[in-house]
């Protein structure tokens, strides 16, 4: 899998350097440079061409539209995926302390009902195996 993004990023680079060299041609043409202004758009086109074989190899991945976001806002899209791993310890944090609250909650839920309703929290422990019925 990796060799496809290799050959994508290549096409890519190689692409991006034509993109340059052909506004470099364009900002100061004179007429003579009319064949390398032509060779540059042929090379274009040829680089177009091999984009798109490239994605046809790679129809299978999705990219979330938040990292296209950030691309557009002059951002690392290397950063996307750090503040999603962020986000996910967040939310592991806060599920783990509900859930350590939900224990201790049914912890002295039991203590008190036991207090209350001895025979019946007794029962209640034998059905769900906690404890021996007396």
């Amino acid at each position: 899998m990796a060799e496809k993004f290799d050959s994508l990023e290549e096409h890519l680079e190689k692409f991006v350097e034509n993109i340059r060299q052909l506004g470099i041609i364009v900002s100061d043409f004179q007429p003579s440079s009319q064949a390398g202004l032509n060779q540059k758009l042929n090379f274009m086109v040829t680089g177009l061409q091999d984009i798109d074989k490239c994605r046809q190899q790679l129809h299978d991945i999705s990219v979330p539209l938040e990292v296209f976001e950030y691309i557009d806002q002059g951002r690392n899209p290397q950063l996307y995926t750090k503040e999603c791993l962020e986000r996910a310890l967040a939310k592991n944090e806060q599920v783990k302390g509900k859930i350590d609250t939900m224990k201790k909650f049914k912890s002295l839920l039991i203590q008190e009902l036991t207090k209350v309703f001895p025979e019946d929290m007794a029962k209640y422990k034998a059905v769900r195996g906690e404890d021996p019925p007396p």
